[in-house]
């Protein structure tokens, strides 16, 4: 047995039975050891859920009280049912079934379908979107690429809540549900659509589920032949369970009880998917002699962020609020959550980007920090921000901002009107260059009002109404500019974030978070309008979108910020307020005597904690005139001011900057952006004070680069340690 056998990428299996609960605490071990009759495990973020259930799996079958074949587990996701396998293997409790739903009901109905019906099972649509437009064209309902993904979507959300097509106007109004079309004409395409599938002998995900449940009713030998094979069930994640889903595991489970269930309402952040917690709330009332345990011992993160989590959750109302777990952090003490107000936005996502910057230097690797945000829209000026400190950085759930299709379509229409000038009909009664790019974004689904609901119609939405933002920012700092200047700035910094994935900090929505977790969490933009977002008009809307900022918090083990802008742009009106859900959590926004003991956490003002110095306004070098757009600050002249820029010296300290990437296996930005090499070679710095000065060259980028860059600067071809000079 070699030594590696005994490292954490070969564990050793458990030579007993006994020997799997070992190091399981009190509440893990009642779960692993209540092996019959229906068991319901409550478990909060953290509490080691996953650990709990492939333990009493592992101790069931090692013990001889379960057969391997016997057990079903069924989880959401292939990676979470991948995991699970893997973990049972650890355990030497191979030969479990753990499943996604769809994979469990698509495997059987692939072996019962000739018996059933006959003939073989027809194919699986891996994408309905191209049948859901033939179903539109059939209707004459003509739908755009992003409208096509949200009534494909809606399509999806009737399926999984067993709605026909001829009764969805009336559930969709009956469940106040934001449609993304007419619900008449939804209606329509969604009948035409099941029509067209039986027309070509086709059928999607969701219909997997529906025969597998029609079978299962209708040939109880198939049924009996399912239940003498799979004896024992475990369902992770329960509260995301649909109601489709939940007829299925009934049918498989017949009137049998063996069932063990774990979830967590108030991480129940899916219902518009169609996922709903009343069947995990629900599970004492189905079986009253259910054991029911609760895991609230939490492993992940420290008792300040627990503090912070549990104070969110106290203010929660509705039926998920009434069966919250009151975690207890298992961890050391570690900082308190730090609040930050910032003036704008563009403040709040450069003071973040510093504080990562330090927080990487204090020795917290990049790809232990997390920014997250509510919408995907929100991730432009984190990803600008980052770049311009230098720190790399990956997205997870979305393109990088300049990479949308929406943005790429912008992108090529403001570069066709700026190219025809006064020949485009289009510009003829736009009076400024925000009015242009309005009138011109306005051609790919730009509206002054945004969308009502979700969806890919609203998330395009938001792309573009970023892209007007930009636009009248643009045109506030540079009077007189023009659209094809704004092309430029665009192509520009497409240009600085179009660098290679690297391991980096994560920029993610909260959705996508769900079920990861980081060293460092900073939680962005939580103003009221973005959090809750504005479109949750119901108590119950707004109850979940507090469970989405739980589930943020508790995605940190260690650090966790959390900020807000009180105005969109530099020298905006001040006139956002931070989200309701903090108030009572962070300090001056009154009290709560459910938590009135622990840390509450620091609270700082933008420019403290950007520790910004006071300043006055910023000169232009040339022409004197006042600057605002932060590349024209870094110059410290206008854009269109003359420039006395060495060129040559402009180009050895992009080669240098090359050769630095390669060596540090990241993207060139990361060493020194464009605008701060072109700072430099116009201000061509001789001591450490005077490259210290320029924006973009903070102490760790001088420490790091400053010899070399000083070397350049003087003629040389760069060299280690930097002068005291």
């Amino acid at each position: 047995m070699t030594a590696a056998t005994h490292s954490t990428l070969f564990p050793q299996v458990p030579e007993t039975a006994d020997a799997v609960l070992d190091g399981l605490d009190p509440e893990q071990r009642e779960v692993a050891l209540a092996l019959t009759g229906p068991v319901c495990v409550l478990a909060g973020a953290g509490t080691g859920k996953t650990r709990a259930i492939t333990h009493r799996i592992a101790y069931g079958v090692r013990s001889g009280r379960l057969q391997p074949a016997s057990v079903l587990a069924v989880t959401f996701t292939n990676r979470a049912a991948g995991e699970m396998r893997g973990r049972l293997r650890q355990l030497g409790a191979g030969g479990v079934q753990a499943r996604t739903f769809h994979s469990a009901a698509l495997r059987q109905l692939q072996f019962f379908w000739p018996k059933a019906v006959g003939g073989d099972l027809p194919r699986l649509l891996e994408r309905k979107i191209q049948l859901v437009a033939d179903a539109a064209a059939r209707c004459r309902v003509r739908l755009d690429r992003n409208e096509l993904r949200d009534v494909t979507g809606e399509i999806e959300w009737a399926k999984v809540t067993q709605t026909v097509p001829a009764d969805y106007p009336a559930i969709v109004a009956k469940a106040h549900r934001d449609a993304p079309r007419d619900p008449s004409e939804i209606s329509q395409i969604y009948a035409m659509y099941e029509q067209l599938k039986r027309d070509r002998s086709v059928i999607d995900f969701e219909d997997v589920l529906l025969l597998t449940v029609g079978i299962l009713q209708d040939r109880h030998d198939i049924a009996d032949q399912i239940r003498s094979q799979y004896q024992h069930f475990v369902v992770d994640e329960y509260q995301d369970v649909s109601p489709l889903q939940q007829r299925l595991l009934d049918l498989w489970l017949g009137d049998r009880d063996n069932l063990c269930v774990v979830g967590d309402a108030s991480q129940t952040i899916y219902s518009f998917t169609g996922a709903t917690p009343d069947h995990l709330l629900n599970f004492r009332t189905r079986h009253p002699g259910a054991t029911v345990v609760k895991l609230v011992r939490d492993y992940r993160s420290t008792p300040q962020v627990v503090h912070l989590a549990n104070g969110l959750l106290s203010q929660a109302r509705g039926r998920a609020a009434e069966h919250r777990l009151e975690l207890i952090s298992q961890r050391d003490p570690g900082p308190d959550p730090v609040y930050t107000e910032y003036a704008d936005e563009p403040t709040e996502a450069e003071g973040t980007a510093r504080r990562i910057r330090d927080l990487i230097a204090a020795g917290v690797p990049a790809g232990e920090i997390a920014v997250l945000y509510r919408i995907n829209a929100q991730s432009e000026v984190y990803e600008q921000a980052l770049a311009d400190a230098g720190v790399p950085y990956q997205l997870r759930g979305a393109e990088r901002f300049f990479e949308r299709q929406e943005v790429r379509e912008a992108g090529i229409a403001l570069r066709g009107a700026a190219r025809a000038g006064g020949n485009d009909s289009l510009l003829d009664d736009a009076e400024d260059l925000p009015a242009q790019v309005r009138a011109v974004l306005s051609t790919k689904g730009w509206t002054s009002q945004p969308p009502s609901g979700s969806g890919a119609v609203r998330d395009r939405w938001e792309s573009l109404a970023a892209l007007v933002r930009l636009a009248e920012d643009f045109a506030r700092a540079r009077s007189g500019a023009t659209l094809s200047d704004l092309v430029a700035e665009l192509d520009d910094r497409a240009a600085a974030q179009h660098a290679p994935t690297v391991q980096g900090v994560t920029l993610a929505s909260l959705h996508s978070a769900k079920g990861l977790e980081w060293d460092a969490v900073f939680l962005v933009g939580l103003t009221e309008g973005m959090m809750p977002i504005t479109y949750a008009k119901t108590d119950e809307q707004i109850e979940e979108e507090r469970r989405l900022l739980y589930v943020g918090v508790t995605r940190a083990r260690l650090h966790l910020t959390l900020s807000w802008a009180l105005s969109r742009s530099p020298g905006g009106r001040a006139s956002r307020r931070p989200s309701r859900f903090l108030k009572g959590l962070r300090p001056g926004s009154g009290s709560l005597g459910t938590v009135a003991s622990g840390g509450s956490g620091s609270f700082e003002r933008g420019a403290a904690a950007g520790r910004r110095k006071p300043r006055g306004p910023v000169l232009c070098r040339v022409c004197g005139a006042t600057l605002t757009e932060a590349g024209a600050m870094k110059l410290m002249r206008c854009e269109d001011c003359p420039s006395d820029m060495d060129e040559a010296l402009y180009e050895r300290l992009r080669d240098w900057r090359a050769d630095q990437a390669r060596e540090l296996g990241q993207p060139a930005y990361c060493v020194f952006t464009d605008k701060t090499l072109m700072a430099i070679a116009e201000r061509v710095p001789a001591t450490g004070g005077e490259l210290s000065s320029i924006s973009g060259v903070g102490a760790r980028k001088l420490d790091r680069f400053g010899a070399d860059v000083l070397a350049i600067c003087a003629g040389g071809d760069g060299g280690t340690g930097l002068d005291d000079s």
